[in-house]
């Protein structure tokens, strides 16, 4: 029987200390885990490694991890999962508008980091071993077998926490969800304050699937609870 390999997680880090605390609570938690002390070794990294998550902090000296969040996703949909000490939530949402799937800010425990990595595993390889059926409302169309999404026939790229949430709206149409559901079913970790990380992802779906985000035809905003999906009928024309 072939021996499954372990999940390889990337750290970019400039802080030595955090690095090596992150590289043994990791290890002992059974990753394989690679480092980067700035934002280009990184993604050199990233490029030859192919791992299944980073771990990107926002501040790096050579290159802001903003950039490195940019660079990645044109070309991968790795989780990314930011560490940040900036206080400001402005600042901590501009990299989940640049398609970073989570974040945690500074000062933290490794302990809150394996679990959101664990978090984002359990969802994809959950959506992997049901092998769901595909959905489609119009000219959307969703496979989570495959894990691709299409809009009248050409390939959207979504990062997997938008990939997550779609799913989620989808296979309820009509259903309305709070964000603490929302953030709970499609992430699969309790909700603790993440509202305005729910209006980023859904604002960044709208941009990629609606012909007019001002004025959604697939993603609707029910007002005072949330978001909804729409029905069949109402994109019926």
């Amino acid at each position: 029987m072939m021996q499954q390999r372990a999940t390889k997680v990337l750290i970019i880090e400039d802080q030595v200390k955090i690095v090596h605390w992150l590289e043994k609570f990791l290890r002992e938690s059974n990753f394989e885990v690679l480092s980067a002390f700035d934002g280009r070794t990184g993604l050199q990294i990233a490029r030859s490694e192919q791992p299944d998550v980073i771990i990107l902090d926002l501040m790096l000296p050579d290159m802001d991890g903003l950039d490195v969040c940019r660079t990645l996703r044109q070309r991968s949909d790795v989780f990314i999962i930011m560490l940040t000490a900036r206080v400001e939530e402005a600042d901590r949402l501009i990299g989940l508008e640049l398609g970073a799937d989570d974040y945690v800010t500074k000062p933290f425990s490794p302990r809150e980091v394996v679990a959101r990595i664990r978090a984002l595993l359990r969802r994809a390889n959950g959506t992997l071993a049901a092998q769901p059926r595909a959905l489609s409302c119009g000219p959307l169309l969703l496979d989570p077998a495959r894990r691709v999404c299409s809009l009248a026939g050409e390939t959207v790229a979504l990062t997997p926490t938008e990939f997550a949430i779609l799913e989620t709206l989808m296979r309820q149409p009509g259903i309305p969800f709070t964000r603490e559901r929302l953030i709970t079913e499609a992430l699969g970790y309790d909700y603790a304050g993440y509202e305005r990380t729910v209006d980023v992802h859904i604002r960044n779906l709208r941009r990629k699937i609606e012909v007019n985000p001002q004025e959604p035809r697939f993603i609707l905003t029910v007002f005072g609870v949330g978001y909804r999906f729409a029905e069949a009928e109402e994109n019926a024309a």
